[in-house]
């Protein structure tokens, strides 16, 4: 017959094995429930920032229209500085180049306020909403609903955005497909005004702050400095001897305190502030138009800037190389994102103001896989059967591509027209 011995040592050991199992038990049965296989520090930084994040967007989103009020103020005080003072100093210097001067003044003028106007006004784009996508790259974890490539959810307008670059407060608008061309002009005609008038407002300043600033009164008589208080002329102690001869020749004179400076004149004061707010304007805004400028010409946005880099580093580390799909060409992104095509060029697409809406409707995209190929230069004609099959096959590749929205293919024939 067996026996059981009991040890009263072993007590705690079993109580602790069996508590430390009941935990595991508990904890497999809490991970199963709230597993996540994405769960890394990134991600609960971004969980813990989220109030933070709520807060600056309801803040941004509350002073977009006082941004919008400071821009219009700023602008329209630089124009009546401008009208007030330096028209009138140009046209007492040439009638002529007066002239010349306001009609490019005023060329780049209504250009500034034509685009921001529709920057402000034109809506980015948004994904149609109860109807089918032609093609969906990713769902929006937001809005719940299926996005199309180059697009992003703004969390300020609370949307998703079609080829969105990112929400600027000072138009109070996203910048996105249907108003990234305003937004870019915008800041190229600013900072051509800007340069505009500090090239022929410089001469202006120079005479009326630093000339003005380094004339002094003229002192009659030879002066002499009494207790290092103020300049005496003394012609006019001279003179009083001489019509008092009977007078002492100690002559006390009562010192008073020196007046102080003249205050500028409200002239100079609206030229000081034009030249701070244009220089300062001519830095922000040119460095970030040439910053655009460079992503429009390797055919990305501002958002898409900081995914291709990070793609680039993740398969750098595996030796291969990213290459940007929707990179068509220096030449032919440009001449996209400007929608520019036949019958519109660069004067009634650019220098002019004009409404024309951009390439497709931000649905789908042409890739450079599917772009057409030009021959090399000289090639063409060496070849006619070769070069008539590889332009059909560019052809059938392009139709295939864009079939399935009408207006994509529109622009695409309108780019090859091109």
């Amino acid at each position: 017959m067996a026996r059981i011995r009991w040890k009263v040592t072993s007590v705690p050991h079993v109580v602790k094995s069996s508590a430390r199992w009941q935990w595991l038990r508990v904890r497999t049965a809490v991970r199963s429930l709230f597993y996540n296989h994405f769960l890394d520090t990134t991600y609960v930084v971004d969980i813990c920032m989220e109030p933070i994040f709520w807060i600056v967007d309801n803040f941004t989103k509350f002073l977009g229209p006082f941004f919008v009020v400071a821009v219009c103020a700023l602008t329209a005080s630089v124009v009546v500085i401008a009208y007030w003072i330096g028209i009138p100093h140009w046209w007492a210097r040439s009638p002529t180049a007066t002239v010349v001067l306001m009609v490019v003044g005023h060329w780049l003028l209504v250009n500034i306020c034509f685009h921001y106007y529709m920057g402000t006004v034109t809506p980015p784009g948004f994904p149609p909403e109860g109807s089918l996508i032609p093609e969906a790259a990713s769902i929006c974890k937001k809005c719940i609903a299926p996005k199309p490539p180059r697009t992003h959810h703004c969390s300020v307008c609370n949307r998703c955005i079609l080829k969105m670059d990112h929400h600027c407060p000072w138009l109070n608008n996203c910048v996105g497909h249907s108003n990234h061309r305003y937004f870019f002009l915008y800041m190229v005609y600013v900072v051509a005004g800007v340069l505009f008038l500090m090239v022929f407002g410089v001469q202006l300043a120079y005479e009326e702050v630093w000339l003005a600033e380094e004339e002094e009164p003229p002192i009659e008589g030879h002066p002499v400095r009494v207790n290092d208080t103020m300049l005496i002329p003394v012609a006019h102690v001279l003179s009083s001897n001489i019509a008092h001869p009977a007078t002492e020749m100690n002559v006390n004179v009562s010192l008073e305190a020196a007046p102080p400076p003249p205050a500028r004149s409200l002239r100079r004061n609206c030229i000081i502030y034009m030249a701070f707010i244009t220089s300062g304007v001519f830095v922000a805004l040119g460095s970030l138009s040439l910053w655009h400028a460079r992503l429009i010409g390797r055919g990305e946005t501002s958002i898409e800037a900081n995914i291709n880099k990070a793609e680039t580093k993740r398969l750098a580390a595996r030796n291969k190389v990213y290459v940007n799909p929707y990179d068509l060409g220096r030449r032919r992104n440009w001449r996209r994102f400007l929608g520019l095509r036949r019958g519109r060029g660069w004067v009634k697409g650019v220098l002019l103001p004009s409404e024309h809406a951009p390439f497709g409707a931000g649905l789908t995209w042409r890739t450079a896989s599917l772009a057409p190929q030009r021959s090399p230069r000289g090639a063409r004609g060496l070849d006619p059967a070769l070069d008539a099959l590889a332009l059909a096959a560019a052809a059938a590749a392009a139709d295939s591509s864009s079939s399935a929205s009408s207006s994509s293919a529109a622009s695409d024939a309108a780019d090859a027209d091109a």
